[in-house]
């Protein structure tokens, strides 16, 4: 599992790794029941706290990604990868949502946002 983190971006650490489990599991190159290293392992690989990383793990067990079995380790979920693809697909409606609303307070219009999305898009 190939994992990287910067401090030289705003996203909090545990949320990096997080996102980046996240996306391997939903472009299904980590499969349902496969392991996932230990929390002292992959703190240890990536040269950070293991309450770091054990913060991405209880983020990822909270939203259904992974699962945990005591002493034996964690386990991407089993749980229907459609179901988890369609609740992130929610979360960014929201959060689209909150920006449209933000924009006509601020008067912008739909092109305006469109061509800040596109910026945005292309450099994140």
């Amino acid at each position: 599992m190939d994992i990287t983190v910067s401090n030289s971006i705003h996203e909090p650490i545990y949320e990096q790794i997080a996102n980046q489990i996240k996306k391997l599991i939903i472009n299904q190159q980590l499969k349902p029941g496969e392991t996932l290293p230990s929390i002292r392992k992959l703190a240890a690989d990536l040269h950070i706290s293991v309450i770091t990383t054990k913060r991405a793990y209880d983020e990822l067990e909270n939203e259904g990604f992974i699962e945990t079995v005591v002493g034996k380790g964690c386990f991407v979920s089993k749980e229907n990868k459609e179901f988890i693809r369609e609740k992130k697909m929610r979360m960014v409606e929201d959060k689209l949502s909150e920006v449209i609303k933000d924009s006509r307070v601020l008067n912008i219009g739909l092109q305006g946002l469109k061509m800040m999305i596109e910026v945005l898009y292309r450099e994140v």
